[in-house]
């Protein structure tokens, strides 16, 4: 299993931001937690980022417990926030090859580099412009480019098609999609049913720091996702 929650929980002084989750995503598969504000999907990330530390449970990525194990879990993956940060005054292909570096990938070569930002949708032209020019979309393009340079098991995304136009969220998608189809494994936090429907395996859906309901999203169609949750949403 790549990723494991066991009866995760974490309190941040008597508020319980998450309580006793338990959560599987394996080789392959792209795991959608759907979720309001507050409902924990961006703490159940942190626990899994080591960002912050479980109150009680246990947390493992490939078999490894997060906080026993912060330095070499994060060799496994990569993450994707809701806003991509980058070097402004860099072009795309200086960005990736300074966080490439950082991580230890590999292979740096410029000319990997440029192919592995074009294969991220990244337009050809634009791997020499600064990234201060660059859409959100196209940030988030640079983002996926770390993850294959990294070549990592693992995704983690927050809310990766917020803000993103219909066009620029659907070609994230469909980039998650390829990555999902070479085996890596996604953990995405997502207020976006559509999108968990089109590329995601398996739905969750989290209400008030619990796992409330979770199931295959072949099972349902797009109706049903929308009557589910909004069941689920309410008090």
């Amino acid at each position: 299993m790549v990723l494991e929650a066991s009866g995760l929980v974490k309190h941040y002084g008597e508020h319980p931001a998450l309580k006793g989750l338990d959560l599987q995503v394996a080789e392959g598969e792209v795991f959608c937690l759907l979720g309001a504000n507050g409902a924990g999907k961006t703490t159940t990330i942190q626990l899994f980022l080591g960002f912050i530390e479980p109150t009680a449970g246990s947390a493992k990525i490939m078999g490894m417990e997060v906080r026993d194990h912060a330095l070499e879990t994060k060799k496994h993956l990569a993450y994707i926030p809701e806003n991509v940060m980058l070097y402004p005054n860099l072009t795309g292909l200086e960005n990736l090859s300074y966080f490439a570096t950082l991580a230890g990938c590999s292979n740096t070569a410029d000319d990997y580099l440029v192919e592995t930002l074009v294969r991220a949708g990244l337009p050809e032209d634009a791997v020499q412009r600064p990234v201060g020019d660059y859409s959100k979309g196209m940030r988030q393009k640079v983002g996926i480019a770390m993850a294959m340079a990294r070549q990592a098991s693992l995704l983690l995304l927050d809310e990766p098609t917020s803000g993103l136009d219909p066009k620029a969220s659907n070609e994230f998608s469909q980039l998650v999609a390829s990555l999902r189809d070479e085996g890596v494994a996604v953990l995405m936090a997502t207020h976006d049913l559509f999108r968990s429907r089109e590329v995601g395996t398996r739905i969750g859906i989290m209400k008030r720091g619990e796992l409330v309901a979770q199931f295959a999203a072949s099972d349902v169609s797009h109706t049903d996702l929308e009557r589910i949750y909004l069941e689920h949403m309410r008090d």
